[in-house]
């Protein structure tokens, strides 16, 4: 396309849009859309240029990003302006997350509010507040089947509380994250509704079909997401007499991304919830966006350009505002929801480090980093302009989704390996202190995914019960390494709400018939802030956890190499236990850090000469940052202690 089409196009809209916008002064507006606006042209032209109505719906998308725009409050634009002149400013290693359910950590929203001290306590400084818009009772899939994407969940609060959290973390410099489910609504959303009565337009809304016939031919190439509680991609609609794509579940309605009105409708939602004060977005389900008979319907070209698109208009209204793709895809297929640029995020700035979630548990189980260093080794490099999500765990299952090259390149067998991991971290293998449970098993593979609260799966639990100081000892140890890695590696560390006290499986899902059939809830907790009193109490696992993760958290923010700007080298010095990097400093010469973890139950040894120069560290004058201490040195031989870690600088530096 020539850029005179698109200018001559923008023309027109300008002309055509309603006249309580174009009177309005809109400099700002006006001055991003003229920047965008190619792009955003090129973008929807690729994906709905074939339609007559193309021109009435680039209208109706101009209109949308306009009246979000003037809704706008002042104090957002300023902090819009502010980001576009430090655009690298979420790359900070200043940035530390917590991923949290408001009913969970603290009853309700208000109750959140009153929280937000407990968690400067800890030194956390951004909150992702899981979902708490409206769904249906017993039919929310954990508040992912959405029924109305502009109010919130009574038993959450009220719009008038989330911009009033909003506003006191901006008032502390925190970081507000809300969730929008981009790929479906719950059958009960009013879209539904009338697609039920029969409008054409809001059947327009979904993928529905009259009979089996192409719903089949999906079929053959699809996988089934819950094959335990929801097998199948397509479901009957007795109102309708038609059939449905329901990818995730029965009750949640896969939207229509080929019908633009779709596109605007959603578009609207994100910036509404901008707008709410929100300064990230996490859009789920984002591989799943665009349906291809003859294809898994994942991870297709058209989902990314749908991604640029919001992205693009995102950047005109709201520029501010950061998006998270939360696509928990193959490692190859992850750091294309960056978008595939040179240097800056086209699609989204921050994606879930899954993979190094995933490979942190092998790592566990197998007490050594051999696909640890393999996978990451392999993992493609991100963009300059862009940051990884990196945590140990969070409200979803872990799945064992490595790459099977890189396991037989180590020399395991996938499906053995996977098993193994299954049973270790389910507790059925012998040696095995975790207390997981196995989910979404799927009878024809044998594949099954882990649920299971951190400290549970670290063997905490088994710990306590057999009241072993030792056995404590080390599962709390094995927490802090974990963290510690997600903490140095790159990107922002999220951790998950009662992981810092060491809350333990939550088995009370099993008395309410609406979560027993998923276990996943047991690891989506009711924080006892009785037992979060206990931080307090000198010796308890609850202090030793949180003051733990409290000292690492404020020397992570003391630390300008672990800023994520791709400053990361990875090492081997031929220890399989042992999983090394060095991170830099990219404004400083010589300010290196050397973070070190062993995986294994015994002390390791490193010979620091076998770094070579990359740290052009004095062995005599190597310091621990997190401890303030000299580590143990024999000649130029490192020990490092069962399940611990380093983040080593020399007293020069």
């Amino acid at each position: 396309m020539y850029e005179q089409v698109s200018h001559s196009l923008l023309n027109r809209i300008l002309d055509e849009i309603r006249p309580e916008i174009r009177n309005r002064n809109l400099r700002h507006f006006y001055t991003r859309l003229g920047a965008n606006f190619y792009a955003v042209y090129s973008l929807f032209h690729l994906l709905y240029g074939g339609r007559e109505d193309f021109e009435r719906q680039m209208v109706q998308l101009v209109e949308v990003m306009a009246a979000q725009y003037i809704q706008r409050d002042s104090a957002l634009k300023t902090l819009d302006i502010k980001r576009e002149r430090d655009h690298n400013w979420f790359l900070s290693q200043e940035w530390v997350g917590m991923a949290l359910y408001s009913d969970g950590f603290a009853g309700d929203i208000k109750g959140l509010r009153k929280k937000i001290a407990y968690l400067q306590e800890l030194g956390v400084n951004m909150i992702h507040v899981m979902p708490i818009l409206e769904c249906p009772a017993g039919a929310s899939d954990g508040g992912y089947a959405v029924s109305n994407f502009r109010d919130v969940n009574k038993r959450a609060g009220t719009l008038s509380d989330v911009m009033s959290l909003a506003k006191d973390l901006r008032r502390r410099d925190m970081l507000l994250t809300l969730d929008v489910v981009v790929n479906h609504t719950s059958d009960q959303h009013a879209w539904a509704r009338k697609a039920r009565q029969g409008d054409k337009k809001y059947q327009d809304y979904y993928y529905i079909f009259d009979n089996r016939d192409i719903p089949d031919m999906f079929e053959e190439t699809l996988p089934e997401i819950f094959p335990q509680n929801a097998p199948g991609n397509f479901t009957f609609d007795e109102t309708m007499n038609k059939w449905v794509m329901t990818v995730f579940n029965n009750y949640q309605w896969d939207l229509n991304y080929s019908n633009p009105a779709v596109f605007i409708e959603m578009l609207d939602i994100i910036l509404f919830w901008a707008n709410q004060g929100a300064d990230i977005v996490r859009l789920d389900a984002v591989a799943f966006l665009w349906k291809k008979i003859g294809t898994a319907s994942q991870n297709e070209r058209e989902a990314h350009l749908i991604l640029q698109l919001m992205k693009d208009c995102c950047h005109v209204t709201a520029p501010g505002v950061l998006f998270i793709a939360e696509a928990i895809v193959a490692p190859v297929e992850i750091t294309k929801y960056f978008g595939e640029d040179a240097i800056i995020a086209k699609e989204c700035e921050i994606a879930y480090n899954a993979t190094f979630m995933a490979l942190l548990w092998d790592a566990v189980a197998t007490r050594n980093t051999k696909l640890l260093n393999q996978g990451i080794r392999n993992l493609p490099d991100k963009l300059n302009r862009a940051t990884w999500l990196n945590y140990v765990r969070c409200h979803d299952d872990i799945g064992l989704g490595f790459d099977d090259t890189d396991i037989k390149q180590i020399n395991y067998e996938p499906h053995a390996h996977r098993k193994f991991l299954l049973d270790y971290l389910t507790g059925v293998y012998d040696d095995s202190p975790a207390r997981g449970q196995p989910f979404g098993r799927n009878d024809k593979t044998g594949d099954a995914r882990i649920s299971g609260a951190l400290a549970s799966l670290a063997g905490l639990e088994t710990a306590l019960e057999v009241n072993d100081p030792k056995a404590i000892q080390q599962s709390i140890d094995l927490i802090l390494l974990l963290h510690s890695m997600i903490m140095s590696y790159g990107g922002i560390p999220l951790l998950y709400y009662g992981d810092e006290i060491g809350t333990l499986n939550d088995r009370t899902f099993l008395e309410d018939e609406n979560k027993a059939h998923d276990n996943r809830w047991m690891h989506r907790p009711r924080i006892d802030w009785e037992k979060a009193e206990l931080r307090h109490h000198r010796g308890s696992p609850e202090q030793k956890i949180f003051d733990g993760l409290k000292k690492m958290i404020a020397v992570r923010k003391s630390i300008p190499a672990f800023a994520d700007f791709n400053n990361r080298e990875l090492l081997d010095t031929g220890n399989e236990h042992l999983f090394i990097f060095m991170r830099n400093n990219p404004l400083q010469l010589n300010d290196n850090v050397l973070v070190v973890g062993n995986f294994d139950g015994s002390p390791q040894s490193l010979t620091l000469s076998d770094l070579g120069n990359r740290g052009l560290f004095e062995y005599a004058q190597l310091q621990d940052l997190y401890s303030g201490a000299s580590p143990r040195l024999f000649k130029d031989q490192l020990v490092i202690p069962p399940y611990n870690f380093y983040w080593l600088t020399d007293f020069k530096s």
